[in-house]
């Protein structure tokens, strides 16, 4: 429990410091909670080790960004950038299905359709 405690407490801590800098900065509180977690994770600087209560909480987290990022779309403006966001991300997924499926042929020496098979799922 207390592991638990702490890892919550350092968690906060860092995200409202990172919120305040990303603010200042000009960008959006999203990203700075994003940074936060990944800061002070188990891959930089480990300060949150990888609790099975920790998992359970930060899923909790994640549903409360992703209502928080809902929160600040503004429909007007997804409506606006529909033919950015569809034709720029299809062009990203198909193009990064194609460079994974090149790794996956040269890295495994797959055939072609075996590599596209699994490199374009990945994307």
């Amino acid at each position: 429990m207390s592991e638990l405690l702490f890892g919550g407490t350092v968690m906060l801590g860092a995200a409202l410091l990172f919120v305040a800098i990303f603010r200042r900065l000009g960008l959006g509180a999203t990203l700075g909670y994003i940074v936060a977690g990944a800061v002070v994770g188990p891959q930089l600087l480990g300060l949150v080790g990888e609790a099975e209560g920790i998992m359970q909480v930060s899923e909790i987290g994640i549903a409360l960004l992703l209502f928080l990022v809902g929160l600040e779309l503004r429909p007007s403006r997804l409506w606006r950038l529909r033919k950015d966001i569809f034709g720029l991300g299809a062009a990203q997924v198909v193009l990064a299905g194609l460079v994974l499926a090149g790794l996956v042929r040269l890295v495994l020496g797959l055939s072609w359709e075996a590599s596209l098979a699994v490199g374009l799922p990945l994307a």
